[in-house]
């Protein structure tokens, strides 16, 4: 129970923040039914990432170099994950008569990345014997990086919805999260090139990090304040 506590704890956690800043709540079953899309794209990913997996590197092949990693943390992490995402935001969000606040795009999102990185830490935290380690790191790390890629997506699919309906924008829904993810990844598979290397990628991730929550963190304010203005006009 503990270890499944300490898995789940930092998804729900930044979920509930996200869920406060939403003065217009959605109903409850749209934002189950947000998460459960979220886990339910997990299988999927896992698939389509292991026959790219297998197609870059081969059977049991690994990565030795930065740009064996920078390659995996792109073309086998961050684009089938992110655009399995991006697919079940479009589902959700297609055609729903909840949707009609800028932040929206912002809460759908994070329900969707927060409900994939839950269940993705359960398994990384059941499968390791140092699970407290782990759940640790990945408190502080993965699942606060996941929650940042859905705010990305969220923000930018709601500013294509209701401001913007250029192609760039379109684009950036998807490119802004993957080029988040992938940069993120890439530093943090990089000691598997060399402890040396992966000193360094580990300091730059931090850094990363924190330069990408601030960057969340303004947009989720930023979506906020456009809702007010809505409202008080």
């Amino acid at each position: 129970m503990i270890m499944l506590i300490s898995a789940l704890l930092p998804a729900v956690l930044l979920w509930l923040y996200i869920w406060k800043k939403d003065t217009q709540k959605e109903p409850t079953s749209q934002l189950l039914r947000a998460v459960a899309w979220g886990v339910g794209i997990i299988l999927p990913v896992a698939l389509v990432e292991k026959l790219i997996g297998l197609f870059l590197f081969g059977e049991g092949g690994a990565p030795t170099t930065l740009v064996g990693t920078t390659a995996m943390a792109f073309f086998v992490a961050a684009i089938p994950e992110e655009g399995f995402k991006l697919l079940a935001l479009h589902h959700i969000l297609k055609n729903n008569p909840y949707f009609d606040e800028h932040f929206d795009g912002i809460v759908y999102a994070v329900c969707i990345g927060l409900g994939f990185a839950a269940v993705e830490n359960v398994g990384y935290v059941f499968s390791q014997d140092n699970w407290a380690a782990v759940a640790i790191a990945r408190s502080l790390l993965a699942v606060p990086g996941h929650y940042t890629f859905a705010v990305i997506m969220g923000y930018y699919y709601s500013v294509h919805h209701f401001v913007n309906r250029s192609p760039w924008v379109a684009v950036c829904t998807l490119l802004m999260p993957v080029l988040a993810h992938g940069t993120y990844d890439a530093l943090a598979m990089s000691g598997m090139v060399d402890e040396y290397v992966g000193g360094i990628g580990f300091i730059l991730l931090v850094f990363f990090c924190i330069r990408m929550h601030k960057r969340a963190k303004a947009k989720v304010l930023a979506m906020v304040e456009k809702d007010k203005g809505l409202f008080q006009g």
